[in-house]
C-alpha cells in the first residue's frame, strides 16, 4: 500500500504539493490527471524517493521511501523527461539495471525488446522520442517491479504502442498484484485502464474516486417547460453550464442532487431527467468551478486535463 499523509513539497516560494492525503491499495492502477503545474510529477518524485518531503510523509508498505534501498528495489519509475547517457545502448542500460535491481528478468528484457522491435545494440540517443519512451518502459518492466510509476507514459507513442503498453501494465497488475500510478494530461488515456482516478489542481487533490463509482457533487439535468423562460427561472441553483435549445434546457449543476430535483419537480416541468456525466465532463467542470477556464473572443476555453477545447458561450 502507498500512503501519503499531509505530503507537502515547496520550491522556494512555490508550493508544488500542499498537504496531500491519499491511500493507494495493492493491485490498483491509479490515474492522476490535472491542470498544468498541478503537482502530478512532483508527487511521483516524492513517492519514488527522488525528492524528500518538506512536510508530511509518504510510505510504501509502511516504510518511508526516501533513502530506502529496500523499497526502491521494488520500484520502477519512468519520468516524463527521459535521459540516457551518450552512446548508451539498451543492452548497456540492462547491465546497469541488473546491478541495481536483484529481480531484473533477462528473459523478459529480451522478449519485450523483440516485441517492441527495438535495436538493443544501438545508441538510445539515436532513437526517436517514441522509441526512447518504449526503451524506458521495457527496462522498467524488466525489473519485475511491485510498484510502477509512469509520468506521461503515453506521450510520443502511437496508438498501437499505447495499447501495447496499457496491456503490459494491466497484465503485471493482475498477475503479480503490482501497483501502478499513471499520470497524464489526457483523461481519455486513463479512463479505460485505471481503477481509481484523482484530479489535482494547484497542489491539492480536488476529486478522488474509483472509476466505476465516481463520487461528485456535479450532475447533469435536462428539463423542459411550456412558454418562454430563461436562466433566471433557476435562480438559486449553482449552475456551472447552461444551454437551451427550444423549450429544453440542459444544465450542469453543483449541489445536493435530491434537493435540486425535488425543487424542480415542484415547478411542474414538462420534462425532467438526470443524465449521466462522463468522466471527461466531471473533471472538466470540476476544474471550471475552480476557475480553470479562459474566455477568448466569445468562446469559453475549457482545459480538460491540459487538452483545451472551445465551446460556444451562452450569453
Amino acid at each position: 500500500m502507498i500512503q501519503a499523509e499531509g505530503l507537502t513539497k515547496k520550491f522556494n516560494d512555490f508550493t508544488a504539493l500542499d498537504a496531500i492525503h491519499c491511500r493507494i491499495p495493492e493491485g490498483c492502477i491509479y490515474g492522476m490527471v490535472g491542470s498544468n503545474g498541478a503537482g502530478k510529477s512532483t508527487f511521483l518524485r516524492l513517492v519514488t524517493g527522488v525528492y524528500r518531503p518538506d512536510a508530511g510523509s509518504v510510505m510504501i508498505d509502511g516504510e518511508p521511501v526516501y533513502e530506502n534501498p529496500h523499497i526502491k528495489e521494488q520500484i520502477a519509475f519512468v519520468p516524463d523527461e527521459l535521459y540516457f547517457m551518450n552512446g548508451t545502448s539498451m543492452n548497456r542500460m540492462a547491465d546497469l539495471y541488473r546491478a541495481v535491481y536483484p529481480a531484473f528478468d533477462n528473459a523478459r528484457f529480451e522478449y519485450l525488446t523483440k516485441t517492441f522491435e527495438l535495436p538493443a545494440g544501438r545508441s538510445v540517443n539515436s532513437f526517436s522520442k517514441g522509441m526512447k519512451r518504449q526503451a524506458a518502459i521495457i527496462l522498467a518492466l524488466s525489473t519485475r517491479p511491485k510498484y510502477m510509476f509512469f509520468d506521461e507514459t503515453f506521450d510520443g507513442l502511437d496508438p498501437v504502442m499505447r495499447n501495447l503498453v496499457k496491456t503490459l501494465i494491466v497484465k503485471d497488475v493482475l498477475e503479480n498484484k503490482a501497483t501502478a500510478i499513471i499520470t497524464s494530461h489526457s483523461l481519455r488515456e486513463l479512463e479505460d485502464t485505471c481503477d481509481q482516478l484523482a484530479l489535482l489542481h494547484k497542489g491539492g487533490v480536488v476529486l478522488e474516486s474509483d472509476v466505476l463509482n465516481l463520487k461528485t457533487s456535479l450532475f447533469k439535468l435536462q428539463a423542459a417547460y411550456s412558454g418562454q423562460y430563461g436562466q433566471e427561472r433557476f435562480a438559486g441553483l449553482d449552475i456551472l453550464h447552461y444551454a437551451k435549445r427550444g423549450s429544453v434546457v440542459t444544465m450542469i449543476v453543483k449541489g445536493d442532487r435530491e434537493e435540486t430535483i425535488n425543487r424542480l419537480k415542484a415547478s411542474n416541468p414538462l420534462l425532467l431527467d438526470v443524465l449521466p456525466l462522463t468522466l471527461e465532463e466531471v473533471f472538466t467542470y470540476e476544474l471550471e468551478a475552480l476557475g480553470y477556464h479562459f474566455d477568448v473572443n466569445g468562446y469559453d476555453f475549457i482545459t480538460e486535463g491540459g487538452d483545451e477545447y472551445a465551446k460556444d458561450m451562452v450569453r
